[in-house]
């Protein structure tokens, strides 16, 4: 079906240009009565820029199942130089984009006899896509400079064309072009960046167009646009190998786009292998598969984007009866009353649209059972999410796995660290280095007091610094433990103190035991879990696991640390862990909150009753919070950077929903 309807648009591309040329007074006189030419798959509509009177088609191909779903609504990619581009872009999306619609824009059919004569069909776009007025002497006769004209056209007649005609998805517009129309598009993003949603922006820029955007750049910054109120557009720009001259302009616009305050981008800028001519069908097909990927909130799984590259999301994936994935996850419905509902639904509405920060990911779970399943912006549900410091209470969890296996005990968290570790020289250290005890680690009274200056030097030395070193280095450098240093100081020594003496106590390494008894117990395979330069697994941050891992973990702290009828983890040491046992002393640290064993507690208050709710937190928004007296668990995953506050709104709007039950 798809090499044929590939035939099929070949030859109907070949068989209407042959129609324009052959007959274009006749076929225009006819399509301007209101008969468009339908062909199959692809409906040719004329349409006039009425402020300017010029004729342009528009090359419109529907999905396959467009007629069957009258009320699905449909993204549209819209792209210029149409006859250009139309074959590879609607073979690209036949793969990868089923269901959008694209609009291919064409150039001025009614151009002068003579510009068509000496430049061709696509004479318009030298004049169309330009954004300088500068004559060219070389092209007397060309018009430059009618962007911004061309830009108004799109904007509100084709855009409202497509929009009122078909079935569209208005938050999820975007935009292809290439070479010039790349350029073009470039300027779009640049003056009227909501006008689409994602730009594909192919070989777009060179040396002698970068100061005619500039110039733009500084009239806009002069008028004062809404700074209160930013614009996010994902962008792809790509160009080839070989066209070394594109890298510096491009640099230079990513710079005016960066210096704008007024906008938020997601950006991939990439080379691709070619020259500007080779490297064009490359461009296409990635960029389609890029596009594809804000499309839907599961992912292609392409390994080498990194997660800061990642797209956002052009819709929330909002689902109140969440997919069972046979992944190990019991789900369910969504059973709160209406008022709650809306509530929990605009709320969400509210993290898509920016309003409450940049959220993610958001999971409920209630009696072990998904019930509430959410992903926006970077969120994806099939790809491992940073977890930033929650990786520090997933470090406990571990400890508590060894405690129930026998390799530690719970006596053994008031022993000193050294006395695990067979590898450290105690004499060699500073005094008081037996002071630093497995329960203060784990409260980060640790007592390190180590000159950063001199840590700078040393911290990435992978000889010194390798296994048990690391202890030894760190107690070698700080200054005396005593009563007075160990007091709160939250860091990464102390995480990393106490997965040193794991691995010092289990079977194997660290590494192989966080895998094998506590990951693939869950069900856990798809996480990355960085090392740290000692080669031991990173106890306080760099690991990532999915948002519906991350529910995993917490609903095994709700069960007490049972899997399944398998005491998983030590319910004495998890109720210890999860207890408030002292009060953090960071100004940035809610007043009511407490510290237990790397996990946070605090007591929610609902009415005239207090919940305690224990939670593991992470910079950016990870939070696994669990609330053991109404049987919820909820997952929250983000990359802000700001103030992080989304648990106003938790405690506000999702908890007291589930107190009614």
């Amino acid at each position: 079906m798809r090499t044929t309807k590939l035939l099929l648009i070949t030859i109907t591309m070949l068989a209407n240009t042959a129609f324009a040329q052959e007959n274009r007074a006749k076929e225009f006189a006819l399509n301007m009565e209101g008969s468009p030419l339908v062909l199959p798959q692809i409906q040719v509509v004329p349409i006039k820029d009425t402020k300017t009177q010029k004729n342009y088609e528009l090359y419109i191909e529907l999905p396959e199942d467009y007629l069957e779903n009258e009320n699905k609504t449909y993204p549209v990619l819209y792209y210029t130089d149409a006859m250009w581009h139309l074959e590879l872009l609607s073979g690209a999306a036949e793969y990868m984009l089923e269901d959008v619609i694209l609009v291919g824009i064409s150039w001025q059919k009614d151009i002068a006899e003579d510009l068509n004569e000496q430049y061709g069909a696509h004479a318009s776009r030298f004049t169309d896509y330009s954004f300088w007025e500068k004559s060219n002497p070389n092209h007397p006769k060309l018009k430059f400079g009618q962007a911004k004209s061309h830009l108004a056209f799109i904007r509100n007649e084709i855009i409202q064309y497509v929009e009122t005609n078909y079935h569209t998805d208005p938050n999820s517009r975007s935009y292809f072009g290439y070479s010039l129309s790349g350029a073009f598009g470039a300027y779009i993003l640049l003056t009227q960046p909501d006008t689409f949603d994602n730009y594909i922006l192919g070989s777009p820029l060179n040396n002698g167009l970068v100061p005619y955007l500039t110039e733009i750049n500084t009239k806009l910054g002069a008028s004062g646009l809404n700074k209160n109120n930013p614009l996010h557009a994902n962008v792809f720009i790509a160009y080839g190998t070989l066209e070394k001259d594109k890298d510096e302009p491009i640099r230079q616009f990513l710079k005016l786009l960066d210096d704008r305050k007024n906008l938020s981008l997601s950006v991939q800028n990439k080379t691709i292998e070619g020259d500007h001519g080779t490297a064009f069908p490359r461009v296409a097909v990635q960029s389609v598969a890029w596009l594809s990927s804000m499309m839907t909130h599961i992912s292609n799984d392409d390994k080498e984007v990194s997660f800061w590259d990642i797209p956002h999301l052009n819709k929330p994936y909002i689902s109140t009866t969440p997919e069972d994935r046979k992944d190990g996850i019991l789900v369910d419905t969504l059973m709160v009353n209406t008022n709650d509902r809306n509530a929990i639904l605009k709320f969400s509405q509210d993290i898509f649209e920016g309003k409450l920060g940049s959220y993610d990911a958001v999971l409920i779970s209630h009696k072990n059972k998904l019930v509430f399943e959410s992903y926006y912006k970077k969120g994806r549900i099939n790809l491992p999410h940073g977890q930033a410091s929650a990786v520090k209470a997933y470090t406990s969890l571990v400890l508590g796995r060894a405690i129930q296996m026998g390799y530690l005990s719970m006596e053994d968290l008031d022993k000193p660290i050294i006395s695990f570790l067979k590898d450290v020289h105690p004499k060699k250290m500073t005094r008081g280095a037996d002071k630093i005890t497995l329960n203060k680690a784990l409260t980060m009274h640790g007592g390190l007091n180590i000159d950063e200056g001199k840590w700078k030097k040393i911290e990435n030395d992978s000889v010194r610094l390798n296994g048990q070193g690391l202890v030894q280095t760190l107690l070698e450098q700080s200054g005396p433990i005593t009563t007075a240093s160990q007091l709160y100081l939250y860091g990464n020594f102390n995480p990393m103190l106490v997965m040193t003496v794991i691995d010092a106590v289990v079977p194997g390494t660290a590494e192989d035991f966080i895998k094998t008894e506590l990951l693939d117990k869950l069900g856990i395979t798809n996480y990355k879990w960085s090392n740290h330069v000692n080669g031991m697994p990173e106890a306080g941050w760099r690991a990532s696991i999915m948002s519906r891992d991350m529910l995993k973990l917490g609903n095994l702290v709700l069960n007490k640390g049972k899997l399944n009828g398998e005491q998983l983890i030590s319910d004495e040491y998890l109720a210890k862990a999860t207890s408030g046992i002292v009060k953090p002393t960071q100004d940035w640290m809610p007043q009511d909150y407490r510290y237990g064993y790397f996990w946070y507690q605090t007591l929610v208050k609902i009415g005239n009753k207090n919940y305690d709710t224990s939670f593991a937190w992470g910079g950016g928004g990870q939070r696994v919070i669990v609330i053991e007296e109404l049987d919820l668990t909820i997952v929250i995953s983000g990359h802000d950077g700001e103030d992080d506050k989304i648990m106003t709104q938790i405690s506000d709007i999702i908890i007291p929903a589930f107190v009614k039950q």
